[in-house]
């Protein structure tokens, strides 16, 4: 069985569902720190020819809260974010399409930070017809308070994993002798650019499956997903 776990993110990019098809299981953290400047409540979108940064507000809070403690602030402007992709990308193919998919995931009411991240992960993956299984990593029972590689490898073995799967990005932070010795074969994948047509500007390659989804059908990014990609072991 395969398995692979990341951190939750805002509409990420095409490898996190390429990493999420690729395995039987995926695990989410949500007990895990938040970090401000990192991809968990931002990303990218193309705006007039150029790569714009978008974002989910958060309530004030200490910095050292995990995803799961941290809130969306009461000033988080729906319609405003909604205006922004709508302005973006409604000369796109299938905006009619993809739209609608946008709205219900903004539109998500609940303000936790994690529950609103959990809720559009498995939107995108019901779209594009992903069928790994989503757990969430505080529901797996382990030693929450291990870290790094000690808690990546008590979760491989509490859901009887054989092959751990990795983003390529993260090739040095583990060793291959470790997951050797339990009995887990370690691998990592490394996305190919997938270029296509934006309008007629230059392309912009990785940012958010927003981007993918308003100038491909979900055919054409559903074989990308499956196929646009190497699987690596570790060196």
């Amino acid at each position: 069985m395969k398995l692979a776990i990341m951190q939750p993110y805002l509409f990420p990019y095409i490898g996190y569902f390429q990493l999420i098809n690729a395995v039987d299981v995926f695990v989410v953290y949500d007990n895990i720190q938040y970090t401000k400047k990192g991809w968990i409540n931002r990303n990218r979108i193309l705006q007039n020819g150029k790569d714009v940064l978008f974002s989910i507000p958060l309530k004030k809070d200490s910095d050292y809260l995990n995803v799961n403690e941290r809130v969306l602030s009461v000033g988080f402007n729906r319609d405003k974010l909604l205006n922004q992709f709508k302005g973006a990308y409604q000369r796109a193919p299938y905006f009619e399409q993809v739209f609608p998919l946008i709205e219900r995931i903004v539109r998500y009411d609940d303000v936790n930070l994690f529950h609103f991240l959990h809720h559009s992960i498995v939107n995108v993956c019901e779209y594009l017809d992903i069928k790994t299984e989503i757990r969430i990593s505080s529901d797996v029972a382990i030693d929450h308070s291990l870290r790094n590689q000690d808690k990546v490898l008590a979760l491989c073995e509490a859901v009887g994993a054989g092959t751990y799967v990795n983003a390529i990005g993260g090739m040095g932070l583990y060793s291959k002798e470790d997951f050797r010795e339990k009995g887990i074969d370690l691998k990592f994948l490394q996305s190919k650019t997938f270029e296509y047509e934006q309008l007629g500007n230059e392309f912009l390659p990785w940012l958010s499956i927003i981007d993918v989804l308003m100038f491909n059908s979900v055919d054409k990014a559903r074989v990308c997903i499956a196929t646009n990609y190497e699987e690596l072991s570790s060196v």
